[in-house]
């Protein structure tokens, strides 16, 4: 574990998985029951067919997160885990604001707020203008933190999702030497 003066790390681990009944519970309780707090956590179909990934956010430090990783694998539905750093993968996260219109048409200043933060409108109403933004966390939580003075009415944040810089795609490797060895064991 991280000695006092050492920051956790904020991982990324990504789970590729059958998408059956209670995979999400079995993987927070991993989680759970090393004291762990998952960050975020988003899901989805793949480019695989028939596989889902699971992207988990979490702090610690690198010994744990591969123990964390060797146990997920341990369960029946996931074919394969893997753990990264920041500098290891490409991510975005997807947030929503929603503020009221008068003030979008009233305030001068939030329209170049909008500009500067690269958020784009994705609806508007007699009532609300609906805001997107992608980024990283810092970067969404920035424009939150500016249109808090416009009276935000709602915010969401999705999980993290992520793509690895690497060439090589271990997942499909994995699978590609698991159907090799099927074939050599069938007759």
């Amino acid at each position: 574990m991280n000695t006092p003066d050492q920051q956790p790390t904020l991982f990324t681990i990504a789970v590729f998985a059958e998408n059956h009944v209670g995979l999400l519970n079995q993987l927070s309780i991993i989680f759970t029951r090393r004291c762990l707090n998952i960050e975020s956590i988003s899901a989805s179909c793949c480019s695989i067919p028939g596989v889902h990934k699971v992207t988990i956010t979490c702090y610690s430090d690198r010994e744990m997160m591969d123990k964390v990783v060797k146990h997920i694998e341990k369960r029946i539905d996931v074919l394969r885990a893997f753990v990264y750093t920041d500098e290891e993968i490409v991510y975005q996260e997807v947030a929503l604001y929603k503020v009221p219109t008068a003030r979008l048409l009233d305030e001068p200043h939030l329209e170049e707020i909008i500009r500067r933060h690269g958020a784009r409108i994705l609806e508007i109403s007699r009532d609300n203008v609906i805001l997107e933004k992608t980024g990283h966390n810092d970067e969404t939580e920035a424009l939150f933190e500016e249109l808090r003075n416009y009276g935000i009415r709602q915010f969401v944040r999705s999980g993290r999702v992520a793509i690895t810089k690497s060439p090589v795609e271990h997942v499909d490797r994995f699978i590609r030497e698991q159907e090799e060895r099927r074939l050599r064991i069938e007759p």
